[in-house]
């Protein structure tokens, strides 16, 4: 019997026929016909290449932790619909979700006649916005899905904004150029608002004149020092704070903890949440992001479970990250051969699926520069569900050499990386695409799973 939630995604992802489709005029009728829920909400839109899903996962952490109830809008998804619409924490529950869907999908319908039918991601983020407004959060952290000018998200102004770093991807939408694409990614900066970016060199200047244009006094960050890097996460220091101990793995994150820092200062600014230094510290510690640099270790029956402090023998280490773009996946390379002295000490497997429109070559050179992966065994995979992605033969021919492997059915391309895994007490790197990742994650962490 199909239940209510699973009558609700479906008529939902019907929604994905009508594709990508930038713009603001359907978001902004469907909104006005769900009574303008987003006008009720404040809070920081962030927007970037790479990083702003780190960094509102670092707001929203320290937020929690200061007793702000907090709503957030992470994507892509992993596993299910649910968790694009979190608050507190936790995301929205299978009955609600459901009848949330089905009224903002009705307003749909009523506004497609004349604004054309809004695309399932213009739906989730009306939807989000609704949800929050109803659930009276206090601050909300909403991630641009694309560019940010046309994207749905855009048609809410929440007083902050945030772009946390401008790098090649997305051309087809954005522009080739990184001028063109921070003209993008700059215009979520609203009149009024006050403005972060970790950005630099010419989009650094795009997005200091559409500050200036804006009236929106603009705080310029660069990336906080690391100290150290471990399996349980990443040390970095703060000019006022000292020491900081972030949840999240990578050197990168340096940068990322920087804008995030300053969202939270801007958000005391505005008058819209304030913590404390407590807060702060007890927040970054804590704050996680399944699928971005999270290392698993494999259990019983293949299952994986959040990693220790130490590898363990026997128990071969899988890291999980959604590297798309060549600036993501140079950021993993760097981070496994930091890692890689603390990893399970084996032959390394590498599982890999990419979109067809993604700079493939570019992110193949920056993870083969990973020398944890120069003599992996390496399996191409067809990402599944997934119209654009890059098949597994054309992958694996890109990567070339004789332990490469193609294969279409990601279930079967994960036992053959687990029993290579296993046999050679060796990681299992699962990069590429976040549907990928996502794809994986659920088959090894079932019990974990949200779908209640």
């Amino acid at each position: 019997m199909t239940t209510p939630d699973a009558a609700a995604i479906a008529a939902l992802q019907a929604r994905g026929r009508f594709g990508i489709r930038l713009g603001l005029g359907r978001t902004r009728a469907l909104l006005r016909a769900l009574g303008s829920p987003e006008a009720a909400v404040r809070g920081a839109l962030i927007g970037g290449t790479n990083g702003k899903g780190s960094t509102q996962a670092m707001v929203a952490s320290v937020l929690t932790a200061g007793g702000v109830r907090v709503g957030q809008t992470p994507k892509p998804h992993l596993v299910d619909y649910r968790e694009r619409i979190i608050v507190d924490g936790r995301p929205i529950a299978a009955a609600p979700f459901a009848a949330l869907l089905d009224e903002v999908l009705a307003a749909a319908d009523a506004v497609a006649p004349r604004h054309g039918p809004p695309t399932e991601f213009e739906a989730l983020t009306a939807a989000a916005f609704l949800w929050f407004a109803r659930t009276e959060v206090d601050a909300a952290v909403v991630e641009v899905g694309l560019g940010g000018r046309l994207d749905a998200t855009n048609a809410w102004d929440g007083g902050v904004a945030a772009i946390v770093n401008v790098q090649r991807d997305h051309m087809e939408y954005l522009g080739d150029t990184l001028t063109a694409i921070a003209r993008e990614k700059a215009a979520i900066v609203k009149r009024g608002d006050r403005a972060v970016t970790g950005a630099e060199g010419e989009a650094l200047g795009v997005i200091r004149r559409r500050a200036a244009r804006m009236g929106a006094p603009l705080v310029v960050v660069e990336p906080l020092p690391v100290l150290s890097m471990d399996r349980t996460g990443t040390l970095v220091r703060h000019p006022r704070l000292g020491p900081l101990r972030l949840g999240l793995i990578g050197r990168h994150q340096g940068a990322n903890a920087a804008v995030a820092v300053a969202v939270l200062e801007a958000l005391d600014a505005t008058g819209i949440a304030r913590v404390g230094d407590e807060a702060l510290r007890t927040g970054l510690a804590g704050a996680r992001w399944p699928g971005r640099v999270e290392l698993l270790v494999l259990g019983a029956a293949d299952r994986a479970e959040a990693a220790g402090a130490v590898a363990v023998r026997g128990r071969p280490d899988v890291i999980l990250d959604g590297a798309h773009n060549a600036a993501g996946a140079a950021a993993l390379a760097a981070t496994l051969d930091e890692l890689a002295p603390g990893l399970s000490g084996g032959r390394a497997t590498l599982m890999l699926g990419i979109m067809r429109d993604k700079e493939v070559a570019a992110v193949l050179d920056a993870l083969r520069a990973a020398r944890l992966l120069a003599a992996a065994r390496v399996l191409a995979v067809t990402v599944p569900d997934a119209p654009r992605a890059l098949p597994a033969a054309e992958l694996a021919s890109a990567w070339g050499g004789p332990d490469t492997e193609a294969w279409d059915d990601v279930a079967a391309a994960l036992q053959r990386g687990l029993t290579l895994a296993r046999a050679a007490d060796g990681p299992l790197v699962v990069a590429g695409s976040l549907y990928l990742v996502g794809a994986v994650r659920g088959m090894l962490m079932p019990d974990r799973g949200i779908r209640t």
